[in-house]
């Protein structure tokens, strides 16, 4: 089975896209355990997922959303309840899937795990598994390799249960080939236009129609209500220009941070690799160790021959053919072993046998880039805006506080936050009560507030709201104006223009149905035929409905004849000239093209009704009071 799983990771990850959202993950003991604190939102089984496990689960979509979208994500998207109730499900489809491996007794043994890891290109180095970057890209991520490893397990044992799954579709080969086969149809069209343009002369409206329209449709004229509004934006950004850094303080970062402004040591080396399992036994070690030490002796008395002994022996495959050579590297981007010998040699120094995880190395450095650290004169302005933006950053809560309960606390106008923060009152134009963003700032909670009662008849200030990422806005209305239907002699050309429109619609598409009457009665017709065109089903190159009408002409007889109205352009005549089937071979890539996406499908489809099954069989209550938004 783990087989399987490892052979088909494409596959799986379609499955797994169905309900994993890749937030949510949870070693196997998570699904077991009560988790402290928080009331239940849901029960799987007679098993309570807890409000804590669904708030991290949350926090961490939240997170993976702000990530994607550079921080740049609508705050009510966040708090909302269909990105909540998603959250939920996902975490619900997860443990109806964790109870059914517990009783499948389906598990993952450690050589299974470890070389599940191995192969994650991620935690490699030179195509080889590196224990120091598997170790330190888990600390960035906060996690202990036990605690990665645990949820790793619980991801292979939904693989395990998912291939079995998907794999039991497939799509017919035959079944393929026709589907194909008629994507591929070609037909060659020409077409008869009747615009409505052509027949707006011959428009005439009573002289009410404009009035009835307008009586009519009176919702349609009406605008909605807006505002004039001031607005105070407060962010970092406003406090940066606040902040002043003394020299003193330049000179301290820049000699604390030197490394942030040179390059470090790179060496260049090449090496001859003897390989060897870390877990080798002592008579395999003995033996790889002599042979290196015979290589090492022959480099001492003739260095010159190292290219050329490195591609006789060297068993590293990235290196071998280039005579060991592995270019410019600084620390931290070899194992440590290798990385420890490397940066002891001088220019030209050959190592006695180094052993690491992959073997035993010869090392000869060949080249030597000193650190250079560019002048404090040349990165002051970096130093300067660096320290800037770290003051701001620091005093933005505490600063952000009392933004907030001024324009609370003095509701009759934004001047006295303005003043006390030094920024800016700006000025919006017209705000329409559908809008959604005033100014610059998208956010729907912002408009709302606007409109509100208080800031409408009151004309007091909205609360400071959160438009993003440590910012900060409040609002006040300046001018109202009520929604209102203009009067008809404003809107009276536009209702003119848009009954003639339709008019003349109507009239080109009577006109064009008598037209395609005539043709198929075999009768001749006045107008003129387009330019003959080749139309293939899989590649629409007309409207739709257009394409349907086309390749549902009947073929036993040509020309064939079709019409399609075209909303608020008229009509058209499609005349089939000549039907082209194509042929395909046996072996027709496309044809395996059409059979994997097709499989994919019916995958997705089986997996969803298995899980489906499971939430049935494992009976699911959720609670939906701890899910919704505050």
């Amino acid at each position: 089975m783990f087989e399987a799983v490892r052979k088909s990771k494409r596959f799986a990850q379609v499955i797994l896209a169905l309900i994993i959202v890749p937030f949510a993950f949870f070693g196997m003991d998570a699904y077991f355990s009560d988790a402290p604190g928080g009331g239940e939102v849901a029960n799987v089984g007679g098993m309570p997922i807890m409000a804590v496990e669904f708030d991290q689960a949350l926090r961490d979509q939240q997170d993976r959303l702000r990530n994607e979208a550079g921080g740049q994500v609508d705050r009510e998207l966040l708090q909302s309840e269909e990105l909540r109730q998603s959250v939920l499900e996902n975490l619900v489809n997860r443990r109806v899937l964790a109870l059914f491996a517990a009783e499948s007794r389906l598990t993952v043994t450690p050589q299974q795990l470890q070389q599940t890891i191995a192969e994650v290109p991620s935690f490699q180095e030179d195509g080889r598994f590196s224990l120091q970057r598997y170790e330190a890209l888990l600390r960035a991520q906060g996690m202990s390799p036990a605690m990665f490893e645990a949820r790793l397990a619980q991801d292979v044992r939904v693989q395990q249960i998912a291939l079995p799954v998907g794999e039991a579709s497939f799509a017919a080969r035959d079944s393929a080939r026709r589907f194909l086969l008629a994507q591929l149809e070609e037909r060659d069209v020409r077409e008869m236009r009747f615009p409505a343009s052509r027949f707006l002369a011959d428009v005439k409206l009573t002289e009410d129609a404009v009035q009835k329209y307008y009586d009519a449709n009176a919702a349609a004229f009406e605008r909605p209500a807006r505002v004039k509004a001031e607005y105070v934006v407060f962010d970092i950004a406003a406090l940066e220009q606040q902040v002043s850094v003394s020299e003193d303080e330049v000179k301290a970062f820049y000699e604390g941070n030197t490394a942030r402004f040179g390059q470090p040591e790179e060496r260049e080396a090449r090496h001859i690799l003897l390989q060897l399992n870390a877990d080798a036994d002592e008579a395999a070690i003995a033996s790889v160790r002599t042979r290196a030490e015979e290589l090492y002796t022959r480099l001492k008395q003739d260095p010159k021959q190292f290219e050329a002994l490195a591609k006789e022996f060297s068993q590293d495959p990235g290196s071998a053919a280039s005579g060991g050579n592995l270019g410019f590297f600084g620390r931290g981007l070899m194992v440590k072993a290798f990385e420890d010998a490397a940066f002891a040699l001088n220019k030209s120094e050959i190592s006695a046998p180094v052993r690491s995880d992959f073997g035993f190395h010869i090392i000869q450095v060949t080249e030597i880039r000193p650190t250079t650290i560019r002048p404090l004169e040349a990165v002051r302005g970096d130093v300067t805006t660096e320290l800037r933006k770290q003051a701001a950053t620091r005093r933005f809560a505490e600063l952000a506080e009392q933004f907030s309960n001024t324009v609370y606390e003095q509701p009759e106008s934004l001047k006295p936050a303005a003043e006390a923060l030094k920024l800016e009152v700006r000025q919006s134009d017209w705000i329409a009560r559908d809008a959604e963003a005033v100014g610059e700032y998208r956010n729907a909670k912002l408009v709302e507030a606007l409109f509100s009662d208080d800031a409408v008849k009151n004309q007091r200030n909205t609360q400071a709201i959160e438009v993003g990422g440590n910012t900060l806005v409040a609002a006040r209305v300046v001018e109202f104006q009520a929604a209102q239907r203009p009067p008809l002699d404003e809107v009276r050309p536009a209702i003119e223009q848009q009954l003639r429109s339709e008019e003349a619609t109507r009239l080109a598409a009577e006109r064009g149905a008598a037209a395609l009457a005539a043709l198929e009665k075999g009768d001749t017709i006045d107008g003129t035929w387009g330019p003959s065109t080749k139309l293939q089903r899989g590649a629409p190159a007309l409207p739709a409905n257009a394409m349907r009408a086309v390749f549902s002409a009947p073929s036993s007889k040509l020309p064939a004849h079709v019409g399609v109205g075209q909303f608020g352009e008229g009509y058209v005549i499609y005349r089939v000239d000549a039907v082209n089937h194509p042929t395909l071979a046996d072996d027709d890539p496309r044809i395996a093209a059409v059979v994997s996406q097709y499989g994919r499908l019916l995958a997705e489809r089986d997996f969803a009704a298995f899980i489906a099954d499971l939430r049935q069989r494992y009976k699911v209550e959720t609670s939906l009071a701890p899910v919704r938004a505050d």
